[in-house]
């Protein structure tokens, strides 16, 4: 496995060329496939759904990586645990019993993770962190692509690097929002592992697929060894 991974971001994908596009993820090693949830309720957007999920599953051997931006989240685990072996995230702001909820995404033969808002302190998860698989950090407010990094949520990343390291766990942080050209490399610095590809990168404008996707490996590899 990659020492760092790419989660593309199929909210930015272009669907009239969808799949040419999965076809090239899978040629370019992109490690995930980063499918946003939104309900209209906890966001104020609508995205994807369980069906589109399972279409990309059923062309694609790339796995998925499913953000769930809902409310009522242990209702619709049934609907996006099709899959088994998806890494599945959720907001802990969002149901009433955190744990139950992770509970429900393993029993379901996933990969429960939780994500963390940027209005959300680590010390608020620290009590979930040991039940789940990973832990996603938000750097922008969740609901839209294209938005700016807001930089205080960074030292999120380190600080719970370090928490992580200094109670002997070891958890891949996910990082999500305007992971650009210029924000990757201090992301991986800081301690990121993996990173959700949109708009400020691999979907660029004015940049083709393939070459943003090359640029991306070669960030990874220029950064191997840089990682705090």
């Amino acid at each position: 496995m990659a020492r760092f991974q790419n989660a593309v971001s199929m909210m930015c994908v272009d669907f009239i060329n969808l799949k040419s596009a999965l076809d090239c993820f899978r040629d370019k090693g992109v490690s995930y496939l980063h499918i946003d949830i939104m309900d209209g309720h906890y966001v104020p957007n609508f995205t994807l759904g369980p069906d589109f999920c399972e279409k990309l599953s059923g062309y694609s051997p790339i796995p998925l990586d499913i953000h769930l931006m809902i409310e009522n989240v242990d209702a619709f685990i049934p609907s996006f645990a099709r899959v088994p072996g998806s890494l599945l995230s959720f907001h802990p702001d969002a149901t009433y019993h955190p744990l139950r909820t992770i509970e429900l995404i393993r029993n379901a033969g996933c990969r429960p993770g939780i994500a963390i808002d940027p209005s959300m302190s680590i010390e608020t998860v620290k009590p979930l962190i040991a039940d789940v698989d990973f832990v996603l950090v938000m750097t922008v407010s969740p609901g839209y692509a294209g938005q700016k990094i807001i930089p205080r949520t960074l030292d999120k990343i380190v600080e719970l690097k370090s928490w992580l390291a200094g109670n002997g766990l070891v958890r891949p942080i996910e990082i999500d929002g305007n992971v650009s050209w210029v924000n990757l490399p201090q992301m991986i610095r800081l301690g990121g592992d993996i990173f959700v590809t949109g708009t400020s990168s691999v979907f660029q404008k004015g940049l083709g697929l393939e070459e943003a996707l090359d640029r991306v490996n070669g960030i990874f590899a220029e950064n191997e060894g840089d990682q705090a």
